[in-house]
């Protein structure tokens, strides 16, 4: 009954929603003749109806807020003919009270300025900016100088296969093995949001190709939720130190977080003022 009650406050948004991005719509642009004279601009909704594989009448009735539910797949076909961006085909599903399929996920983008400028103000906190590859594609003075980021060339700054192939980066995840494991369990969550990324299974590829470890553990079905918690981390003079750590979504669209780290003691945060200089990389 809420559900219903629900469902008719949004029909006439939603029905709103549609006339307004298929009016937005140039035939030509969803690969129909513009044809001679149109009194409306955009798409007719006969011509929607079509493209979407649907009758007018019951297109017609969705349009104008009548009793009649869309499924998924048919608001998906509307994404593209409307040409939605993520936002709006996130608030199409929303005002059809449908579950919104994942979009493919996106292992390359770039990094907003404000977030450099984030973690340039976090001079003792490593930070760093991952994708769902995990790719390292910004970071802090802290962080380069914990994790030796700019040691290695852009196309090698991946955190998972630094973690597996890089032995300062193994020897500073100390006990590394349950740390490892913890980890991947962590990729794996990201790489499910891309399974058809080429890049992504290049990674895996190779790193199965090089390394024992990943080979045996890879199929495992262990899973690990959010990335948050105490790591231990062996840092040189300082020995075990433990850290605490988080990741924050900075771009949902374009799947990017800042893992953000802070020490449990001032030693680590000390030693940090010492190495580290102004800005990030």
């Amino acid at each position: 009954m809420v559900q219903t009650r629900t469902l008719a406050r949004t029909r006439p948004e939603l029905g709103a929603f549609l006339k307004s991005r298929r009016e937005r719509i140039a035939p030509e642009a969803a690969g129909l003749p513009s044809g001679a004279r149109r009194r409306t601009p955009g798409l007719r909704r006969e011509e929607v109806a079509a493209l979407a594989g649907v009758g007018v009448t019951w297109y017609t009735w969705l349009e104008q807020g009548r009793d009649i539910r869309a499924s998924s797949d048919f608001l998906e076909r509307l994404a593209r003919i409307f040409k939605l961006d993520a936002t709006e085909r996130r608030h199409l599903f929303l005002l059809a009270h449908q579950r919104l399929p994942s979009e493919p996920g996106k292992t390359w983008c770039e990094v907003p300025p404000l977030v450099h400028r984030l973690m340039a103000d976090l001079p003792t906190r490593p930070s760093y900016v991952l994708n769902l590859r995990w790719d390292v594609l910004a970071f802090n003075s802290a962080a380069d100088a914990l994790f030796g980021f700019s040691r290695h060339a852009v196309e090698t700054r991946n955190l998972l296969w630094l973690l597996f192939t890089d032995p300062a980066i193994r020897a500073l995840f100390d006990p590394w093995q349950a740390q490892a494991r913890q980890m991947l369990g962590s990729f794996k969550r990201d790489a499910a949001r891309a399974p058809a990324d080429p890049a992504l299974n290049a990674l895996v590829e190779t790193l199965s190709q090089v390394d024992e470890e990943f080979r045996v553990w890879w199929p495992d079905q262990e899973i690990h939720g959010p990335c948050l918690g105490v790591r231990t981390l062996s840092v040189a003079p300082l020995g075990a130190v433990e850290v605490e750590h988080i990741s924050l979504t900075i771009d949902d669209e374009h799947h990017l977080r800042l893992v953000y780290y802070a020490a449990r003691d001032d030693a680590l945060e000390t030693l940090l003022k010492e190495c580290v200089t102004p800005g990030e990389s």
